[in-house]
């Protein structure tokens, strides 16, 4: 069985007067507040919200 990888995203600017389309992005990839780290799987729809914001975020291999 093969094993999904996954991508440590954190949120390392704030959320505030930025795009509605950009906060939907953030919020789908489970981030809420500055700092706060998650793992996604590394697909190509995480991928395409990493893309849009990540001028927001910091990643790294999980």
């Amino acid at each position: 069985m093969a094993q999904n990888k996954q991508l440590k995203v954190t949120l390392v600017r704030s959320l505030n007067g930025r795009r509605s389309r950009h906060k939907a992005c953030v919020a789908g990839l489970g981030l809420r507040r500055i700092h706060q780290s998650v793992a996604v799987n590394d697909s190509p729809q995480n991928r395409g919200m990493i893309r849009k914001v990540s001028y927001l975020l910091k990643v790294e291999d999980a």
